[in-house]
């Protein structure tokens, strides 16, 4: 059984029949994908319009909803996934029922490369938290383009090990910060990717709960629901209809490295 046939989805055959562990009925979908959407994406941007126009025959373009499962942990790992819209979150479950999320991927970024390397299955789950266009590349048609393009070769290797870097910095921060530094640090950094300006005040545009700010920095919901409070008695930000803006940019900094 596929992450999304568990949840009533049918698979269809739009994608060549190869693909159907994500290719869904209520996915709209299309071959086309516009050589200038993949040369926005960074791990791409040194290819020349030939192998652009290579690239793209070899892609699949997709969208999700807000809310919807592209894979989860488990899941046999047949190709690699760019986000060309939207926001995905990557999620590694418990059995208990709790989850902490590992990354939360915008335009430009891919992932799914790990089982799309090792031929393991999917060790996490991956679910939109908007509406997203997708890329995807299956894993023969991809490692076969590699073999042309050491430069492409050498900039996933680079996010790779840029990422596992992040994982251990995370792993410092749950060991050696404070909840108040790790949720103040989180906020900073998703107000420089999402942020959006409304006069003097950064909106984040991601729709997030205090349950998943809790999962991205190891900590529970009453957690985060106190700190938010004490962010905003201070007037650094405000949290409205899940959604944080940040009223203070500066002082909001100076509060992330005042411990």
């Amino acid at each position: 059984m596929t992450a999304l046939s568990k949840y009533g989805f049918k698979p269809v055959n739009l994608f060549w029949g190869y693909c159907s562990d994500f290719l869904t009925s209520d996915m709209e979908g299309s071959k086309m994908v516009p050589i200038a959407l993949l040369s926005k994406v960074p791990i791409f941007n040194s290819l020349n319009e030939q192998k652009l126009h290579k690239l793209a025959a070899l892609a699949y373009k997709f969208s999700v909803k807000q809310g919807q499962v592209i894979f989860n942990k488990g899941d046999e790992g047949t190709a690699l996934y760019v986000l060309g819209s939207g926001a995905v979150k990557l999620v590694f479950p418990s059995q208990l029922g709790t989850e902490i999320i590992i990354s939360i991927f915008s335009e430009g970024d891919f992932f799914g490369e790990m089982a799309l390397l090792d031929r393991e299955p999917r060790d996490a789950n991956a679910v939109a938290i908007k509406d997203s266009e997708l890329i995807t590349l299956r894993r023969t048609d991809f490692l076969s383009f590699l073999q042309s393009d050491i430069v492409t070769v050498r900039s996933i290797l680079s996010a790779v090990t840029n990422r596992l870097r992040k994982t251990q910095r995370f792993a410092e921060d749950v060991c050696f910060l404070s909840i108040s530094e790790r949720l103040t640090k989180l906020i900073l950094k998703l107000g420089k990717i999402y942020g959006r300006w409304e006069g003097e005040t950064l909106v984040i545009d991601l729709f997030l709960t205090q349950k998943e700010l809790g999962d991205m920095i190891g900590a529970t919901r009453e957690s985060i629901n106190k700190e938010l409070k004490v962010l905003r008695k201070k007037g650094l930000i405000a949290y409205v209809g899940n959604h944080i803006k940040i009223c203070d940019w500066s002082q909001l900094n100076r509060h992330a490295h005042a411990y």
